[in-house]
């Protein structure tokens, strides 16, 4: 016996109808007397979503406070580093050997205070370190007009695209070694930038760095590029050992816009 399968009495009805409306809208059919049809839509409803949603994010940091910090008093300005794909995991101690995390080790008297979070996987999570951000903010006294955001390798991907996502929080930013998306490079535009890469680089080719610096100058941005020509994909050790880095970055300061 064949079983009747539910929904195919609704089904057939839907499609002859549909047949039949497409054969009317041809012109006559022979034999058939033509008809009009007067069934109309029913209307979309256009309606407004709005949410809170609350996302639970753990990671690990490094927090170096300078000599003479005070939780009271004149505010700090604050460097915001994100390592490479090779710091990912729970290992904090592989954070200090790169960068601003590794210069605070070496270097006495380094005027900022500095978060270096640690991705448990190999990719940045830009709402995740807002969020830091915000804790860090909270706690400390950090000068929120002089946040400085940099990265190396995936961590200057990262650092343009959390720039890019929230670029009214930061006074400057530093991709080293890094790429991004052009199509936010008007997003970036007001952002101070000093951009440094290796034309040697075979992990992540310099023509990253560079259609980044075009994209932003294209649409009037501030935008610095230091090219090391005899330089691989480290570029990290020369940039962050640099002195006039940090003499530039406190030259910058978050605009009132």
């Amino acid at each position: 016996m064949l079983k009747r399968q539910p929904g195919i009495g609704l089904c057939f009805c839907f499609l002859l109808g549909l047949s039949m409306a497409l054969l009317s809208s041809g012109g006559p059919v022979t034999g058939a007397e033509e008809t009009a049809s007067d069934w109309t839509p029913r209307p979309q409803q256009e309606i407004e979503f709005e949410a809170d949603i609350t996302v639970h994010v753990n990671f690990n940091y490094l927090l170096y406070l300078p000599e003479g910090y005070e939780s009271e008093g004149e505010p700090w300005p604050l460097i915001f580093f994100l390592h490479g794909s090779d710091g990912t995991g729970d290992d904090l101690s592989v954070l200090k050997t790169k960068g601003p995390p590794k210069v605070v080790e070496t270097e006495q008297g380094f005027p900022f205070i500095v978060v270096s979070p640690q991705s448990p996987e190999r990719e940045w999570d830009t709402a995740a370190l807002n969020a830091l951000l915000d804790d860090i903010i909270a706690k400390h006294n950090v000068d929120e007009d002089r946040i400085y955001l940099t990265g190396l390798s995936m961590g200057g991907f990262g650092a343009w695209a959390l720039a890019a996502a929230h670029p009214e929080r930061f006074a400057a930013v530093v991709p080293v070694c890094g790429g991004g998306d052009i199509r936010m490079a008007e997003r970036l535009k007001d952002l101070p930038h000093w951009v440094f890469h290796g034309a040697r680089d075979l992990s992540i080719p310099v023509s990253q760095s560079e259609r980044m610096v075009r994209a932003i100058e294209k649409v009037g941005g501030n935008v610095k590029f230091t090219k090391y020509p005899h330089s691989g994909h480290n570029a990290w050790t020369k940039t962050y050992s640099n002195p006039r880095l940090y003499e530039w970055l406190l030259e910058q300061k978050r605009s009132a816009e």
